[in-house]
């Protein structure tokens, strides 16, 4: 009985400590994985309508936010609310922008591409669209590879007249091993950005990867509450280009 009551009380103890530690985390207050801007450079946040009013000019001042990826659609026929301004503002400020499209398991990629091209304007000197993919959301739906390969391959291939980049695949870990492990082949050439809370992306430092989300609790001047933040893999050279006019801020 008294080992059993031990147990509990440790058990009991390593609890608080945990909820103590993620509750800190949340709020800010401690940062496990924030990488300087003297490793890595180019770091910048990602956005949507959760955010609020965003005082662009104010982002632009800081070193650590050289570009903005905001959302712009979700499923076949959502629109942020914010996105044009934000779009707008974004250049205004001279910040190197780029559009997130949710990606949702419950609708065809043909419908969700058209979305997409009736809602982010055509513009050179803008980040390649970045798709969102993974579980949450209001789709309980979880496809097989094959099925998830086929939608997204569809929506890659309505989209490539319009937006003829290669694209960015936002994946957690958990979809990264899921889906895209071993099965890179199946997907067109994309480039790779990774939510890592916690730690480094594992896929080889950042040579398989080109954007590491490293934090969703960031404060920035400019926004109220929290924000993700994100940095550029400095070996990346196919997106570094898009820097080279802010380079001097």
């Amino acid at each position: 009985m008294k080992k059993a009551v031990q147990r509990a009380v440790v058990g009991a103890a390593i609890l608080a400590v945990a909820s103590a530690s993620y509750l800190a985390y949340d709020f800010g207050m401690v940062r496990f994985n924030h990488p300087s801007i003297k490793d890595y450079p180019i770091q910048g946040i990602d956005v949507s309508h959760h955010q609020g009013d965003i005082d662009w000019k104010k982002l632009a001042a800081q070193l650590n936010v050289r570009f903005a990826i905001m959302k712009a659609t979700e499923g076949g026929d959502h629109k942020d609310r914010r996105f044009a301004r934000n779009w707008q503002a974004a250049k205004e400020a001279g910040i190197v922008r780029g559009a997130y499209h949710f990606f949702t398991f419950c609708r065809p990629g043909r419908e969700q591409a058209q979305n997409v091209m009736a809602t982010v304007p055509k513009e050179q000197g803008t980040l390649p669209i970045a798709i969102d993919l993974e579980f949450v959301g209001n789709c309980d739906k979880v496809p097989t590879v094959e099925q998830l390969t086929a939608e997204v391959n569809a929506f890659l291939a309505e989209i490539k007249s319009a937006y003829p980049e290669k694209p960015i695949f936002y994946v957690t870990q958990e979809f990264f091993d899921r889906y895209l492990k071993g099965n890179e082949s199946s997907f067109p050439d994309h480039y790779l950005w990774l939510r890592s809370l916690f730690k480094e992306p594992e896929q080889e430092k950042c040579g398989r990867w080109s954007i590491w989300q490293f934090a969703d609790n960031g404060k920035i001047d400019g926004i109220e509450g929290p924000v993700d933040l994100n940095a550029l893999c400095p070996t990346e050279t196919g997106l570094a280009a898009l820097f080279a006019e802010t380079a001097g801020r």
